[in-house]
């Protein structure tokens, strides 16, 4: 396929910034973007800027943070080429076409080290796929998502990173006048498992299989050449979800809205709407005031993740055998190896959350019978394993936690590393800090409402060593006493 000829009518921005831009999904079949523009805003000004991604991105940040314009929409970057993408999607379990209703592609950025990451604007104004909204966001989601996923990214977690922040000069209506925003993201890429479900749904089997040898091409190039390359997609996503959704199990995390449209196929978390953290340890855990009935709970979202890379299944179909009975035979293995890996990748996270280096059968049981205290106790998640690695462990005095500390120092007994090694195993695996959520509404109600950014460079700074276990760091460690559990919200910013 030969590169599209788009013509722009936005400035561009130019000089010694340090784009690289390249346009490689813009040369995919025609159905799966449109091009466009951002729509220019009112008084665009710099809020936050990520220096440090600057750099990694082969940008020249100090330039850059003077040229809010660019982050807003106003100008164009060198090279760019905007465009939306369309895409469909499984949101609480119903299918309906999406695409970016309020955001724009403005190419890939090619890294000092080979790298190709999406460079894209949230919040830039409507397009063809905005479904009746503005096409904007509001300052506090925007910052959020800039909070959370840089924390996400200290934690070693694969996700979306947060580039810059912007305000626009103007407001926007969500429940209330807010102030209104632009976020620009980075990804590996915005590909996502609603993008083939719109091939799919459109029953454009060439589009289909491009978006397969593009995807394979870009994230799993040891794929390519496969024999049955969508089978060899499948099982490739099916393997990273895996692993991903495990580690978020092992912090805590909560996604909070897990659409198919939200699932990528880098395997990075992306859209941090109504996501947190847990405090109290429960399964039943939900903070987004839109997942009534528990849909995306903290421990269904294993199987959610299944579930969405089934409909991935569904979409391949035609591409996995020209045999429908075998195409859903062969989709059916893929997916049901799911559960196995996802537990693996688990219970070796747990394992080293407690020092454990060696595998024992009893293992699981161990863990369950610590989570089922937890859960009892409405003991914190994050503390009560980071309470582990410390000289006082929690409850001490508690008869059911005495005897099961007395198995697990058991176990540990067993396995030949020292004390020493456990210690250091469990500290590289347990966070001291985490996005605490009266800490994270604490720094946006400060930036919002008075535009003190001092709140949140403070969390940032925490948030971006995550495993150092330092004093200095105990401000950020507390659980909130001012939410009952299941009292917290989160909202999804639209």
């Amino acid at each position: 396929m030969s590169e599209s000829v788009i013509s722009s009518s936005a400035p561009t921005i130019s000089g010694s910034f340090g784009w690289n831009l390249e346009h490689s999904y813009a040369r995919l079949p025609a159905m799966l973007f449109e091009h466009l523009d951002p729509t220019p805003v009112k008084e665009p000004r710099m809020v936050v800027f990520n220096y440090a991604l600057a750099t990694e991105l082969g940008l020249n940040g100090a330039a850059l943070a003077q040229q809010p314009g660019v982050f807003a929409g106003n100008e164009l970057p060198t090279g760019a080429k905007p465009l939306a993408q369309a895409y469909a999607g499984h949101q609480y379990g119903n299918f309906t076409g999406l695409g970016d209703g309020r955001a724009i592609l403005l190419g890939e950025q090619v890294t000092p080290t080979g790298q190709r990451l999406d460079v894209q604007l949230k919040g830039s104004g409507p397009t063809p796929f905005s479904r009746r909204g503005d096409g904007r966001a509001a300052l506090g989601p925007m910052l959020r998502e800039f909070i959370i996923s840089e924390a996400m990214h200290a934690l070693g977690i694969p996700t979306t990173r947060s580039l810059a922040v912007v305000t626009t000069g103007e407001k926007i209506w969500r429940q209330e006048m807010q102030p209104g925003a632009v976020l620009t993201r980075i990804a590996a890429s915005h590909i996502r498992v609603g993008t083939f479900e719109w091939a799919a749904a459109h029953g454009d089997r060439e589009a289909l299989q491009a978006l397969v040898e593009y995807t394979l091409q870009r994230h799993y190039p040891e794929r390519v050449g496969a024999e049955t390359p969508g089978l060899a997609l499948l099982e490739a996503a099916i393997e990273r979800q895996a692993a991903l959704i495990a580690q978020w199990q092992c912090v805590g995390f909560i996604h909070g809205v897990m659409n198919t449209d939200n699932m990528a196929l880098s395997g990075e978390t992306i859209d941090y709407g109504p996501c947190a953290f847990m405090d109290a340890f429960d399964p039943a855990t939900v903070f987004s005031s839109i997942d009534r009935h528990g849909r995306y709970a903290y421990g269904n979202q294993p199987q959610i993740a299944q579930w969405n890379l089934a409909r991935l299944a569904e979409a391949l179909l035609p591409l996995l055998h020209a045999d429908e009975k075998q195409a859903i035979s062969a989709a059916n293995a893929a997916i049901e190896s799911f559960k196995p890996q996802f537990e693996n990748r688990w219970l070796s996270g747990v394992r080293a959350k407690l020092g454990l280096f060696t595998e024992e059968d009893g293992d699981r049981a161990l863990v369950e019978s610590l989570l089922t205290w937890m859960k009892e106790q409405k003991a914190d998640f994050t503390n009560t394993f980071r309470a582990l690695n410390r000289t006082k462990t929690p409850a001490q005095n508690d008869a059911a936690f005495t005897a099961w500390h007395a198995q697990w120092q058991d176990r540990l007994s067993r396995q030949p590393q020292s004390q020493e090694e456990v210690q250091q195993r469990m500290q590289a695996h347990n966070p001291a800090v985490i996005p605490r959520n009266h800490k994270v509404e604490e720094a946006l109600e400060a930036a919002v409402k008075k535009q003190d950014l001092s709140v949140m460079q403070r969390l940032l700074t925490a948030l971006g060593k995550p495993y150092d276990f330092s004093d200095s760091q105990s401000e950020y460690t507390t659980p909130s006493s001012g939410h009952a559990p299941g009292a917290y919200q989160t909202f999804c910013g639209t």
